[in-house]
């Protein structure tokens, strides 16, 4: 089966963790490789986890039509998903899925509406936050953005064409793949 997916959520949901478990247990699924113009965190490689771009390089790809969504997050840096490599991928027979925020998620929607949307939600608003600040990957400043961020994003699931609850990776990520194979 080929197509595209979307998988978004607020900050913090889990969303890597359940598509890394399931590109990690099922086959014939492609992870569209994002880029951003935010700086790598550690561990982080590029070309692999993100295209780390200057703002520059990503204004040049927004002007020549070459990216399928992008949006500016948190107030400060551009994220996107370029379209080559996803076109590429669903051409080869792939099924795509895209790790995006809710404006991407809302402009794959409205260009190409056979994309299937998923919205993965914490259990509860504390739980969020709880695995927030258990990251450790923010300051103090940007946990707060990013929680203001988060309480529109959960107003936003009821946009999308499934809403899984993510209280148990393994549990979350299979009902995940039989909502995009259905």
């Amino acid at each position: 089966m080929s197509g595209l997916s979307v998988i978004s959520g607020p900050t913090a949901v889990g969303k890597g963790t359940v598509v890394r478990y399931l590109l990690e247990n099922f086959e014939n699924l492609h992870l569209s490789v994002s880029a951003t113009t935010r700086d790598p965190r550690p561990g982080e490689v590029d070309g692999v986890d993100y295209f780390f771009l200057t703002k520059d390089e990503f204004k040049l790809l927004i002007e020549t039509g070459q990216m399928l969504e992008y949006a500016t997050v948190h107030g400060s840096n551009f994220y996107g998903t370029p379209r080559q490599p996803v076109e590429t991928a669903i051409a080869q027979g792939k099924q795509v899925i895209l790790e995006i925020d809710i404006q991407g998620a809302r402009q794959v929607k409205a260009s190409r509406p056979e994309t299937k949307t998923v919205f993965i939600a914490p259990p509860s608003w504390e739980e969020l936050v709880s695995r927030l600040r258990s990251r450790a990957t923010e300051n103090e400043a940007e946990q707060a953005i990013r929680l203001e961020t988060a309480k529109t994003e959960l107003e936003a699931q009821g946009e999308f064409d499934y809403v899984v609850i993510n209280d148990d990776v393994a549990r979350c990520a299979h009902e995940v793949l039989e909502l995009i194979q259905a």
